[in-house]
């Protein structure tokens, strides 16, 4: 049981191939076998032990700037069952790894947290941190790789977005990943220069009508207007589907974790539809338009900082195992490694991962903010802008300001 095993479960992020690469090149020389589990847990939840791949420095040197992962990926949930655990877990054993590199989210670590719970110290267990999400609560807000490569290629595409805005005289609706959470909705937004961003952290309440985040839309395309501007992009996180009111969406699938099946909703086209009927009621013309911005993301090639990144996190899972550690986060911070236990990054009250949200008392928030066009409480409360506001629109000021006022409440 002296194997490295290496696995990558949920969903692709950029980087990938680099933590295959460095761990596989330490591992090697250090004299251990390594093997690229294939596909993520679907094959080993199922017993099947024969779809594995030998890794060696050969055949993993020169991955590192490709994007993709050559082992595969997939969500496939060995806690689905009592029996696809009891394949996982004997699967490994066959294997003889006794040091298991997990690569996913915060769903992949609660699932290696339990795995390392089961095995005791028979398999030692270290996770890396993949999400273009940014979620998983790593600490001075460093980032998960991938992140970072899905925002620059994110943002290239914005702008090309905001320059047809431009061009054609439109708006454009572009729903962007982000499970329940706004990090990569916003650092695209803030990177592009878009006009506005919607993230699920900046609403207080629970559940949000969908009315609201409507009204919001609304206002920005009006005060636009009144600038002289008849285009604009506006993002929103795809995570605003978990924080609008499930009856205005009606029933959604979910997957075997019980989260909703985003894949499956056409957000965009909804709220096309509905902000249509919302600005033909006051007047307002705009033609809009809508986009999902996702898979030409999780797959790209890595920018030079996640290269730089997954190869360092790779090395250092790797030291981490031979040097008898186990049970743990693996990240750099200030150059050096940090292992933080998985407990401490257990949610004692509901038994999950604890999830990193945009913080909204930081300057970096603040500063996000302040650059969109977005109605505020004084454009309501102005005379002179309230009527300026309300002359793009069939509404008397006070209609404009009764309508309007929900933003803020």
């Amino acid at each position: 049981m002296d194997n490295v095993g290496i696995i990558a479960a949920g969903g692709p992020a950029p980087g990938i191939n680099g933590v295959i690469s460095s761990a596989t090149i330490e591992a090697r020389n250090r004299g251990r076998k390594v093997i690229g589990i294939l596909d993520g847990f679907k094959w080993i939840s199922m017993g099947n032990t024969s779809k594995v791949v030998n890794l060696d420095i050969h055949n993993t040197s020169r991955i590192h700037t490709t994007g993709g992962s050559i082992i595969g990926i997939s969500r496939q949930s060995p806690l689905a069952s009592e029996k696809s655990f009891e394949n996982t877990v004997s699967s490994i054993e066959k294997l003889g790894i006794g040091n298991l590199i997990t690569i996913g989210g915060d769903g992949t670590m609660f699932l290696a947290r339990t795995l390392f719970e089961h095995f005791g110290g028979k398999v030692k267990i270290a996770h890396l941190p993949k999400t273009i999400d940014n979620n998983i609560a790593l600490p001075d807000y460093i980032p998960t790789f991938g992140f970072e490569t899905a925002r620059d290629v994110g943002s290239k595409i914005i702008n090309h977005i905001m320059e047809e805005a431009k061009t054609t005289a439109r708006w454009f609706l572009v729903i962007t990943m982000g499970r329940r959470t706004g990090h990569l909705a916003l650092g695209i937004g803030q990177s592009s220069g878009a006009t506005i961003t919607i993230i699920p952290e900046e609403f207080k309440e629970k559940k949000v009508p969908l009315e609201k985040v409507l009204a919001i839309i609304e206002g920005s395309i009006i005060k636009r207007m009144s600038m002289g501007r008849e285009y604009g992009v506006a993002i929103l996180a795809e995570g605003m589907l978990d924080k609008i009111d499930p009856v205005d969406l009606g029933v959604m699938d979910r997957d075997n974790m019980g989260r909703i099946r985003y894949v499956d909703v056409n957000f965009g086209q909804l709220l096309k539809n509905t902000l249509n009927e919302k600005l033909l009621e006051k007047g307002v013309h705009a033609e809009v338009m809508h986009k999902r911005l996702g898979y030409e993301m999780r797959s790209a090639h890595p920018i030079p900082f996640d290269v730089e990144y997954t190869r360092k996190l790779g090395y250092c899972a790797v030291k981490y195992l031979l040097n008898g550690g186990s049970g743990a986060l693996i990240y750099i911070r200030k150059g050096k490694i940090q292992a933080t236990p998985f407990e401490k990054l257990i949610d004692k009250k509901t038994n999950t991962i604890k999830v990193r949200y945009v913080d909204r008392k930081t300057e970096a928030y603040e500063v996000s903010q302040k650059y969109m066009i977005k109605l505020t409480p004084d454009d309501i409360e102005t005379p002179e802008t309230l009527e300026k506001l309300s002359g793009q629109t069939n509404l008397s000021g006070s209609e404009f300001r009764e309508y309007f006022s929900k933003i803020f409440q």
